[in-house]
Protein backbone atom coordinates (compact mmCIF):
# COMPACT_ATOMS: atom_id res chain seq x y z
CA UNK A 1 0.00 0.00 0.00
CA UNK A 2 1.61 2.85 -0.70
CA UNK A 3 2.32 5.79 1.75
CA UNK A 4 0.05 8.70 0.18
CA UNK A 5 -2.71 6.55 0.80
CA UNK A 6 -2.19 5.15 4.36
CA UNK A 7 -4.77 7.01 7.34
CA UNK A 8 -2.68 8.99 10.12
CA UNK A 9 -2.47 6.30 12.36
CA UNK A 10 -0.58 3.45 10.05
CA UNK A 11 2.35 5.76 9.51
CA UNK A 12 5.48 4.45 11.17
CA UNK A 13 5.73 6.61 13.96
CA UNK A 14 9.77 6.55 13.92
CA UNK A 15 9.86 7.61 10.08
CA UNK A 16 8.22 11.18 11.21
CA UNK A 17 9.84 11.13 14.35
CA UNK A 18 13.29 10.88 12.99
CA UNK A 19 12.06 13.70 10.07
CA UNK A 20 10.85 16.10 12.80
CA UNK A 21 14.41 15.55 14.97
CA UNK A 22 16.55 16.08 11.82
CA UNK A 23 14.84 19.04 11.00
CA UNK A 24 15.07 20.58 14.36
CA UNK A 25 18.85 19.31 14.48
CA UNK A 26 19.63 21.39 11.22
CA UNK A 27 17.46 24.63 12.68
CA UNK A 28 19.85 24.44 15.73
CA UNK A 29 23.13 23.91 13.72
CA UNK A 30 22.06 27.30 11.82
CA UNK A 31 20.96 29.09 15.24
CA UNK A 32 24.49 28.50 17.04
CA UNK A 33 26.82 28.98 14.38
CA UNK A 34 25.11 32.25 13.94
CA UNK A 35 25.42 32.93 17.42
CA UNK A 36 28.82 31.89 18.15
CA UNK A 37 30.18 33.91 15.13
CA UNK A 38 28.31 37.29 16.80
CA UNK A 39 30.31 36.08 20.37
CA UNK A 40 33.59 34.11 19.18
CA UNK A 41 35.45 37.31 17.65
CA UNK A 42 38.60 37.66 19.74
CA UNK A 43 40.77 35.19 20.75
CA UNK A 44 41.24 33.23 23.91
CA UNK A 45 37.51 32.67 24.49
CA UNK A 46 36.83 31.32 27.76
CA UNK A 47 34.52 28.87 28.40
CA UNK A 48 32.15 30.67 30.61
CA UNK A 49 31.43 33.13 27.65
CA UNK A 50 30.94 29.59 25.28
CA UNK A 51 28.42 28.52 27.45
CA UNK A 52 26.80 32.26 27.40
CA UNK A 53 26.03 32.48 23.97
CA UNK A 54 25.27 28.77 23.60
CA UNK A 55 21.69 28.37 22.74
CA UNK A 56 19.63 26.97 25.67
CA UNK A 57 18.75 22.65 25.56
CA UNK A 58 14.92 22.52 25.51
CA UNK A 59 13.92 19.45 27.51
CA UNK A 60 13.19 17.26 24.65
CA UNK A 61 9.23 15.98 24.94
CA UNK A 62 8.73 12.80 25.69
CA UNK A 63 7.19 10.81 23.09
CA UNK A 64 6.65 7.74 25.11
CA UNK A 65 4.87 8.78 28.02
CA UNK A 66 1.88 6.17 28.23
CA UNK A 67 0.82 2.83 26.68
CA UNK A 68 -0.82 4.74 23.58
CA UNK A 69 2.31 6.42 22.36
CA UNK A 70 5.07 4.16 21.94
CA UNK A 71 6.53 3.55 18.67
CA UNK A 72 4.28 1.02 17.32
CA UNK A 73 0.97 3.66 17.16
CA UNK A 74 0.39 7.70 16.61
CA UNK A 75 -2.05 9.64 18.88
CA UNK A 76 -3.65 12.58 17.79
CA UNK A 77 -4.76 14.62 21.19
CA UNK A 78 -6.34 17.45 21.05
CA UNK A 79 -5.85 20.45 22.89
CA UNK A 80 -8.74 22.32 25.03
CA UNK A 81 -9.60 25.07 23.70
CA UNK A 82 -8.54 28.37 25.52
CA UNK A 83 -10.88 30.70 27.53
CA UNK A 84 -11.27 34.30 25.16
CA UNK A 85 -10.38 36.79 27.69
CA UNK A 86 -12.71 40.16 27.65
CA UNK A 87 -11.81 42.74 26.33
CA UNK A 88 -12.45 46.65 27.83
CA UNK A 89 -14.23 47.32 24.19
CA UNK A 90 -16.59 44.50 23.66
CA UNK A 91 -19.21 42.53 26.25
CA UNK A 92 -21.77 39.92 25.81
CA UNK A 93 -25.37 39.78 25.79
CA UNK A 94 -25.67 36.83 27.78
CA UNK A 95 -23.83 37.68 30.46
CA UNK A 96 -25.99 40.89 31.28
CA UNK A 97 -28.95 39.82 34.27
CA UNK A 98 -32.29 39.96 33.27
CA UNK A 99 -32.91 43.34 34.97
CA UNK A 100 -30.41 45.63 32.71
CA UNK A 101 -32.03 43.56 29.71
CA UNK A 102 -35.74 44.71 31.05
CA UNK A 103 -34.26 48.30 31.65
CA UNK A 104 -32.72 48.79 27.90
CA UNK A 105 -35.88 46.53 26.64
CA UNK A 106 -38.04 49.73 27.94
CA UNK A 107 -36.78 52.23 25.50
CA UNK A 108 -37.49 49.83 22.88
CA UNK A 109 -40.79 50.52 20.32
CA UNK A 110 -43.06 48.30 20.01
CA UNK A 111 -42.45 46.78 16.87
CA UNK A 112 -38.23 46.38 17.61
CA UNK A 113 -39.88 44.67 21.06
CA UNK A 114 -41.88 42.20 18.63
CA UNK A 115 -38.83 41.74 16.34
CA UNK A 116 -36.06 40.79 18.95
CA UNK A 117 -38.56 38.27 21.22
CA UNK A 118 -37.91 35.99 17.97
CA UNK A 119 -34.24 35.67 18.75
CA UNK A 120 -34.00 33.17 21.57
CA UNK A 121 -35.98 31.82 23.85
CA UNK A 122 -34.53 33.73 26.76
CA UNK A 123 -34.92 36.74 25.19
CA UNK A 124 -38.92 36.04 23.99
CA UNK A 125 -39.45 35.61 27.49
CA UNK A 126 -37.75 38.91 28.44
CA UNK A 127 -39.50 40.89 25.91
CA UNK A 128 -43.26 39.39 27.22
CA UNK A 129 -42.44 40.72 30.86
CA UNK A 130 -44.96 41.89 32.45
CA UNK A 131 -42.97 45.20 33.62
CA UNK A 132 -42.74 46.01 29.60
CA UNK A 133 -46.59 45.68 28.67
CA UNK A 134 -47.51 48.01 31.45
CA UNK A 135 -48.82 50.71 28.84
CA UNK A 136 -49.75 50.24 25.29
CA UNK A 137 -51.13 51.90 22.62
CA UNK A 138 -52.44 49.76 19.88
CA UNK A 139 -54.40 52.67 17.58
CA UNK A 140 -54.56 52.10 14.08
CA UNK A 141 -54.04 48.37 14.01
CA UNK A 142 -56.64 46.90 11.89
CA UNK A 143 -58.31 43.16 12.94
CA UNK A 144 -56.88 44.14 16.77
CA UNK A 145 -58.32 40.73 17.69
CA UNK A 146 -55.33 38.67 18.31
CA UNK A 147 -52.99 41.55 19.15
CA UNK A 148 -55.78 42.56 21.64
CA UNK A 149 -56.34 39.22 23.05
CA UNK A 150 -52.02 38.90 23.83
CA UNK A 151 -51.85 41.65 25.38
CA UNK A 152 -54.58 41.24 27.56
CA UNK A 153 -52.32 38.55 28.80
CA UNK A 154 -49.68 40.49 29.79
CA UNK A 155 -50.86 42.15 32.81
CA UNK A 156 -50.94 45.41 31.02
CA UNK A 157 -52.80 48.27 33.29
CA UNK A 158 -53.10 50.99 30.89
CA UNK A 159 -55.27 50.19 27.10
CA UNK A 160 -55.78 52.57 24.49
CA UNK A 161 -57.08 50.99 21.25
CA UNK A 162 -59.90 53.78 20.16
CA UNK A 163 -61.19 53.55 16.68
CA UNK A 164 -60.54 50.30 16.61
CA UNK A 165 -61.85 46.91 14.70
CA UNK A 166 -61.97 44.04 17.41
CA UNK A 167 -63.55 40.47 15.85
CA UNK A 168 -64.86 37.98 17.77
CA UNK A 169 -62.36 37.85 20.81
CA UNK A 170 -61.80 34.06 22.22
CA UNK A 171 -60.66 35.38 25.76
CA UNK A 172 -61.00 32.57 28.35
CA UNK A 173 -57.91 33.31 30.88
CA UNK A 174 -57.82 33.05 34.11
CA UNK A 175 -57.93 35.54 37.14
CA UNK A 176 -59.27 39.10 37.08
CA UNK A 177 -57.14 41.67 35.03
CA UNK A 178 -54.95 44.48 36.39
CA UNK A 179 -56.30 47.10 33.58
CA UNK A 180 -56.52 50.63 35.55
CA UNK A 181 -57.32 53.52 32.57
CA UNK A 182 -58.81 51.76 29.44
CA UNK A 183 -60.19 53.87 25.82
CA UNK A 184 -62.24 51.71 23.48
CA UNK A 185 -63.94 54.90 22.08
CA UNK A 186 -65.54 54.17 18.99
CA UNK A 187 -64.73 50.73 18.42
CA UNK A 188 -66.27 47.73 16.66
CA UNK A 189 -66.25 45.10 19.01
CA UNK A 190 -69.06 42.73 19.64
CA UNK A 191 -70.86 42.74 22.68
CA UNK A 192 -69.83 39.15 24.04
CA UNK A 193 -66.06 40.49 23.51
CA UNK A 194 -66.57 43.28 25.43
CA UNK A 195 -68.39 41.37 28.18
CA UNK A 196 -65.50 38.84 28.71
CA UNK A 197 -63.14 41.93 29.29
CA UNK A 198 -65.13 44.29 31.79
CA UNK A 199 -66.17 41.01 33.87
CA UNK A 200 -62.76 40.12 34.88
CA UNK A 201 -61.55 44.42 35.42
CA UNK A 202 -61.47 44.71 39.20
CA UNK A 203 -59.25 48.02 39.43
CA UNK A 204 -61.10 50.24 36.59
CA UNK A 205 -59.90 54.06 37.70
CA UNK A 206 -60.24 55.91 34.13
CA UNK A 207 -62.48 53.97 31.56
CA UNK A 208 -64.30 55.32 28.01
CA UNK A 209 -66.85 53.29 25.79
CA UNK A 210 -68.22 56.22 24.12
CA UNK A 211 -70.18 54.94 21.21
CA UNK A 212 -70.21 51.31 22.17
CA UNK A 213 -73.01 48.81 22.44
CA UNK A 214 -73.46 47.80 25.93
CA UNK A 215 -75.56 45.25 28.15
CA UNK A 216 -76.99 45.05 31.34
CA UNK A 217 -73.87 42.47 32.20
CA UNK A 218 -71.25 44.74 31.35
CA UNK A 219 -72.91 47.77 33.04
CA UNK A 220 -73.31 45.19 36.25
CA UNK A 221 -69.90 44.42 35.81
CA UNK A 222 -68.60 47.67 36.39
CA UNK A 223 -70.38 48.17 39.65
CA UNK A 224 -67.00 45.62 40.85
CA UNK A 225 -64.99 48.53 40.17
CA UNK A 226 -64.82 50.68 43.39
CA UNK A 227 -62.31 53.04 42.71
CA UNK A 228 -63.87 54.21 39.07
CA UNK A 229 -62.91 58.01 39.27
CA UNK A 230 -63.61 58.86 35.12
CA UNK A 231 -66.27 57.25 33.26
CA UNK A 232 -67.15 57.85 29.68
CA UNK A 233 -70.19 56.27 28.32
CA UNK A 234 -71.25 58.70 26.13
CA UNK A 235 -73.31 57.78 22.94
CA UNK A 236 -73.82 53.70 24.29
CA UNK A 237 -76.95 52.02 24.06
CA UNK A 238 -78.23 48.30 25.41
CA UNK A 239 -78.47 48.82 29.28
CA UNK A 240 -81.48 49.16 31.42
CA UNK A 241 -82.06 51.98 33.57
CA UNK A 242 -82.38 49.38 36.95
CA UNK A 243 -79.04 48.28 36.10
CA UNK A 244 -77.47 51.89 35.47
CA UNK A 245 -79.04 52.71 38.92
CA UNK A 246 -77.09 49.21 40.98
CA UNK A 247 -74.27 50.70 38.96
CA UNK A 248 -73.85 54.39 40.12
CA UNK A 249 -74.71 53.23 43.66
CA UNK A 250 -71.52 51.00 43.71
CA UNK A 251 -69.10 53.42 41.64
CA UNK A 252 -69.15 56.14 44.55
CA UNK A 253 -65.49 57.59 43.69
CA UNK A 254 -66.66 59.17 41.02
CA UNK A 255 -65.59 62.12 40.21
CA UNK A 256 -66.26 62.79 36.59
CA UNK A 257 -69.17 61.27 34.43
CA UNK A 258 -70.25 61.69 31.10
CA UNK A 259 -73.60 60.11 29.66
CA UNK A 260 -74.58 62.34 27.44
CA UNK A 261 -76.93 61.14 24.46
CA UNK A 262 -77.56 58.07 25.26
CA UNK A 263 -80.33 55.52 24.19
CA UNK A 264 -82.20 56.75 27.63
CA UNK A 265 -85.73 57.44 27.99
CA UNK A 266 -87.47 59.26 31.50
CA UNK A 267 -86.48 56.47 34.11
CA UNK A 268 -82.74 56.06 32.83
CA UNK A 269 -82.56 59.96 33.58
CA UNK A 270 -83.95 59.95 36.98
CA UNK A 271 -81.54 56.82 37.66
CA UNK A 272 -78.80 58.99 36.79
CA UNK A 273 -79.68 61.90 38.65
CA UNK A 274 -80.98 59.88 42.00
CA UNK A 275 -78.28 57.73 42.19
CA UNK A 276 -74.98 59.95 41.42
CA UNK A 277 -72.17 60.26 43.97
CA UNK A 278 -72.22 63.04 46.28
CA UNK A 279 -68.52 63.87 44.83
CA UNK A 280 -69.26 64.23 41.24
CA UNK A 281 -67.74 66.94 40.39
CA UNK A 282 -68.04 67.05 36.84
CA UNK A 283 -70.75 65.65 34.96
CA UNK A 284 -72.20 65.91 31.32
CA UNK A 285 -76.08 64.74 31.00
CA UNK A 286 -76.64 66.72 27.39
CA UNK A 287 -78.64 65.39 24.69
CA UNK A 288 -82.00 64.30 26.80
CA UNK A 289 -84.42 66.73 24.93
CA UNK A 290 -87.89 65.69 26.12
CA UNK A 291 -86.28 63.72 28.84
CA UNK A 292 -84.44 66.22 31.36
CA UNK A 293 -87.21 67.99 33.42
CA UNK A 294 -86.77 70.71 35.76
CA UNK A 295 -87.84 68.21 38.89
CA UNK A 296 -84.73 66.47 37.64
CA UNK A 297 -82.48 69.25 37.73
CA UNK A 298 -83.79 69.73 41.52
CA UNK A 299 -82.70 66.37 42.30
CA UNK A 300 -79.05 66.73 40.76
CA UNK A 301 -78.31 70.21 42.44
CA UNK A 302 -79.83 68.65 45.87
CA UNK A 303 -77.46 65.56 45.42
CA UNK A 304 -74.58 66.57 43.73
CA UNK A 305 -73.33 70.28 45.24
CA UNK A 306 -70.00 69.79 44.43
CA UNK A 307 -70.28 70.01 40.95
CA UNK A 308 -67.69 72.59 39.08
CA UNK A 309 -68.85 71.47 35.26
CA UNK A 310 -72.33 70.92 34.17
CA UNK A 311 -73.19 70.26 30.57
CA UNK A 312 -76.98 70.33 30.23
CA UNK A 313 -77.18 71.10 26.43
CA UNK A 314 -79.68 70.40 23.94
CA UNK A 315 -82.66 70.19 26.55
CA UNK A 316 -85.19 71.94 25.37
CA UNK A 317 -87.91 71.36 28.21
CA UNK A 318 -85.55 73.99 30.49
CA UNK A 319 -86.38 77.44 30.52
CA UNK A 320 -85.03 80.19 32.91
CA UNK A 321 -86.65 79.02 35.68
CA UNK A 322 -83.99 76.43 36.02
CA UNK A 323 -81.46 79.50 37.58
CA UNK A 324 -82.63 79.50 40.91
CA UNK A 325 -81.80 76.18 41.53
CA UNK A 326 -78.12 75.69 39.23
CA UNK A 327 -77.89 78.92 41.91
CA UNK A 328 -77.40 76.88 44.71
CA UNK A 329 -73.99 75.15 43.31
CA UNK A 330 -71.46 76.94 44.77
CA UNK A 331 -68.35 75.71 43.12
CA UNK A 332 -69.57 75.68 39.43
CA UNK A 333 -67.25 77.34 36.69
CA UNK A 334 -68.22 76.07 33.73
CA UNK A 335 -72.05 75.80 32.29
CA UNK A 336 -73.21 74.31 29.17
CA UNK A 337 -76.80 75.34 27.78
CA UNK A 338 -76.36 74.88 24.34
CA UNK A 339 -79.66 75.06 22.13
CA UNK A 340 -81.62 74.83 25.05
CA UNK A 341 -84.09 77.12 23.00
CA UNK A 342 -86.50 78.24 25.40
CA UNK A 343 -84.26 80.37 27.07
CA UNK A 344 -83.94 83.73 26.51
CA UNK A 345 -80.96 86.19 25.92
CA UNK A 346 -82.31 88.59 28.80
CA UNK A 347 -82.42 85.88 31.26
CA UNK A 348 -78.83 85.18 29.93
CA UNK A 349 -77.46 88.39 31.10
CA UNK A 350 -78.01 87.79 34.74
CA UNK A 351 -75.72 84.99 34.72
CA UNK A 352 -72.94 86.96 35.48
CA UNK A 353 -74.31 87.98 38.88
CA UNK A 354 -75.86 84.80 39.81
CA UNK A 355 -72.43 83.17 39.53
CA UNK A 356 -69.60 85.13 40.39
CA UNK A 357 -67.40 81.96 40.52
CA UNK A 358 -69.05 81.24 36.78
CA UNK A 359 -65.64 81.75 34.38
CA UNK A 360 -67.36 79.67 30.99
CA UNK A 361 -70.73 79.39 29.29
CA UNK A 362 -71.57 77.20 26.09
CA UNK A 363 -74.80 78.69 24.68
CA UNK A 364 -74.30 77.43 20.61
CA UNK A 365 -77.26 78.00 18.79
CA UNK A 366 -79.32 80.03 21.55
CA UNK A 367 -77.08 83.26 21.37
CA UNK A 368 -76.62 84.55 17.75
CA UNK A 369 -73.47 86.01 16.65
CA UNK A 370 -74.97 89.34 16.53
CA UNK A 371 -75.77 89.20 20.17
CA UNK A 372 -72.43 87.69 21.47
CA UNK A 373 -70.70 91.44 21.74
CA UNK A 374 -73.46 92.58 24.86
CA UNK A 375 -73.39 89.40 26.25
CA UNK A 376 -69.94 89.55 26.71
CA UNK A 377 -70.00 92.84 27.69
CA UNK A 378 -72.59 92.58 30.46
CA UNK A 379 -69.70 89.16 31.83
CA UNK A 380 -66.96 90.47 31.06
CA UNK A 381 -65.26 87.90 33.34
CA UNK A 382 -67.08 84.92 31.56
CA UNK A 383 -65.78 83.12 28.85
CA UNK A 384 -68.75 83.16 26.15
CA UNK A 385 -69.10 79.84 23.31
CA UNK A 386 -64.87 79.25 23.78
CA UNK A 387 -65.36 75.05 24.33
CA UNK A 388 -67.78 73.82 21.17
CA UNK A 389 -66.72 70.44 22.17
CA UNK A 390 -66.86 68.76 25.93
CA UNK A 391 -64.01 67.04 27.63
CA UNK A 392 -65.74 65.69 30.33
CA UNK A 393 -64.06 61.87 31.14
CA UNK A 394 -62.79 61.68 27.76
CA UNK A 395 -59.38 60.01 27.28
CA UNK A 396 -58.51 62.83 24.51
CA UNK A 397 -60.69 65.81 24.76
CA UNK A 398 -62.95 65.86 21.42
CA UNK A 399 -60.87 69.30 20.46
CA UNK A 400 -57.82 67.64 19.65
CA UNK A 401 -59.06 64.93 17.76
CA UNK A 402 -60.47 66.22 14.90
CA UNK A 403 -57.29 66.01 11.89
CA UNK A 404 -54.80 66.07 15.18
CA UNK A 405 -52.93 62.71 15.35
CA UNK A 406 -49.93 63.44 16.79
CA UNK A 407 -51.93 63.74 20.31
CA UNK A 408 -51.88 60.29 21.58
CA UNK A 409 -52.44 60.45 24.70
CA UNK A 410 -54.79 59.15 27.56
CA UNK A 411 -56.15 61.09 30.42
CA UNK A 412 -53.01 63.45 29.79
CA UNK A 413 -50.55 60.56 29.39
CA UNK A 414 -48.92 59.00 27.00
CA UNK A 415 -48.85 54.70 26.26
CA UNK A 416 -44.62 53.52 26.63
CA UNK A 417 -45.64 50.94 24.03
CA UNK A 418 -47.17 52.65 21.04
CA UNK A 419 -48.22 50.80 17.18
CA UNK A 420 -46.87 53.02 14.65
CA UNK A 421 -47.87 52.64 10.94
Amino acid sequence: MPREGMPLQALPCLTLQGSMLSQSKRINKRKSRGILSEGLDTECTPTELIQQWSPSHKQQRLISKGKENDCNHFVLARRSRRKEEATSAGFSWDHLPDELLLRILFYLPLQDLLRMSIVCKRWHRLAFDDSLWRSVDLEGLTHIGPALQQVLKTGVHRLRCPRSFVEELDFTGEGPLQMVQMDLSSSIIPTSALESIICRCRELEYLSLEGLQLSDMIISSLSKNPNLLQLNLSGCSGFSAPALADMLKSCSSIEQLNISWCDFNNNHVKSVVSNLSSGVTHLNLSGYRESLTLDDVKVLVARCPLIQTLDLSDSTLLVADCFPVLKQLKYLLHLSLSRCYHIHLAALTDLGKMFPMLCLLDVFGVVQNSHLPSLKKEMPHVSINSRPFSSIARPTPASRLAGCLGDRTMWNRKCQLRFKL
